[in-house]
């Protein structure tokens, strides 16, 4: 019972010592990983359409 009461004590410590982002800091990045999967999936469909013609071309001869 010690060691999980230990362990509660040093990791509530070790909480105390983080530096939590504030409100605004974390919309920022909220909305910068929106923009940037956005931006990776209309490339990644930009590529799948290319190569879905072009395999279709090649299939076609």
């Amino acid at each position: 019972m010690n060691r999980i009461r230990r362990f509660i004590e040093e990791s509530w410590s070790e909480l105390k010592k983080v530096t939590w982002p504030t409100r605004e800091q974390v919309r920022n990045l909220t909305v910068l990983v929106f923009i940037i999967s956005g931006a990776v999936g209309v490339y990644i469909a930009v590529f799948d359409i290319i190569f879905d013609q072009a395999l279709g071309f090649v299939v076609r001869l």
